[in-house]
């Protein structure tokens, strides 16, 4: 009789197990727990999808022979148009980073961009995406002696909500679980943490006065001395870390009197960004343009303008791309730098 009692007891242990299972609310904790090979931060995943009813799915893929790594997760609510929680995608191959960034940048290589919060080494690109890049010390150099990086591309979809600290939380963890799984080596990043969030690159920028702008990665406008600091404003779209970003400068509408940009500086790091520079050259034989060479790597500067920038002739707009390309050169250890035109 005491035998019968015990297995009724463990029976009813594992059957309040598996109702506990089965409620919605587990479903999700697992589903967290488990989704992405356990790399997820979950109090911050559900921060992300807190306009859906319930977590759906999650898959993950792992090629490290191929250097590719993935993974998503779904959800699920009345009023969500996407049932995509978020993607990541992780490349170490040369051929897939290089891809990867003439995917989101046209040809022009002007495309809206979001920074990083300082020090992360990323950008926001054109859909949304948070991009980093990092070095991958533990799998050497390439055949053409050039350190191997890993690229992660982390999406969140239309229905998340992407300007979130959990954003920045959800990609770290996501970049840094990659980095293992392929045996890239790469140090592990950190959030940034407080109220850091990611930008949209689709909203106008937020722009302060080039006089406020000197700590800025775009501080150089400020010491060029070719502006009268209180006709313009600036918009930071870069950090010191990240591969692609820009300075973009505005100045009052004569007519509407409204902020316009005018004047819009980019920096481009590493070889797959020469194609951009040699099809802005095929365009604009005078392209206002410069090189130089960082960790190994081209690094490409240009500046796009309006015709008529009122106070700042061709010979100023020269001077300012100077000053743009020496101060990024300056803060990254560049070499070799070259002014085209």
């Amino acid at each position: 009789m005491r035998r019968w009692v015990k297995v009724s007891v463990s029976a009813a242990v594992v059957l309040g197990v598996g109702g506990w299972i089965a409620t919605p609310y587990a479903q999700d904790w697992w589903l967290l727990r488990t989704a992405c090979d356990g790399a997820l931060p979950v109090d911050a995943v559900r921060e992300l999808g807190r306009d859906g009813d319930h977590f759906k799915d999650a898959t993950s893929a792992t090629h490290e022979e191929l250097g590719d790594y993935g993974c998503s997760v779904g959800f699920d609510g009345d009023d969500v148009r996407d049932d995509r929680l978020l993607e990541t995608e992780a490349y170490t191959r040369r051929d897939d980073v290089d891809r990867e960034f003439m995917t989101v940048l046209s040809e022009s290589g002007f495309d809206r961009v979001g920074p990083m919060a300082d020090g992360l080494p990323g950008y926001v690109d054109k859909y949304g995406a948070l991009q980093f890049l990092v070095p991958c010390p533990e799998l050497g150099k390439d055949d053409e002696g050039r350190q191997r990086k890993l690229l992660v591309r982390t999406w969140l979809g239309r229905d998340a909500l992407r300007g979130t600290p959990a954003a920045y939380e959800t990609a770290v963890a996501l970049t840094n679980s990659a980095s293992d799984r392929l045996g890239c080596g790469a140090a592990p990043l950190k959030a940034p943490g407080g109220d850091a969030a990611p930008t949209d690159p689709q909203e106008d920028p937020r722009t302060v006065p080039l006089a406020d702008a000197g700590d800025t990665a775009c501080g150089w406008a400020l010491k060029a001395g070719e502006f009268k600091t209180s006709q313009w404003r600036v918009a930071v779209l870069m950090n010191d870390a990240g591969p692609v970003g820009r300075c973009d400068l505005y100045a009052r509408d004569a007519d509407s009197g409204e902020w316009e940009p005018r004047m819009w500086f980019a920096a481009w790091y590493g070889d797959w960004s020469n194609r951009l520079l040699a099809e802005q050259q095929r365009r604009e034989p005078d392209a206002r343009t410069a090189t130089a060479r960082c960790d190994g790597e081209a690094a490409n500067f240009a500046l796009s303008a309006d015709k008529n920038v009122p106070g700042v002739g061709e010979k100023e707009k020269r001077k300012l791309l100077a000053a743009f390309a020496k101060a990024q050169a300056g803060q990254r250890g560049c070499t070799e730098l070259s002014l085209g035109g």
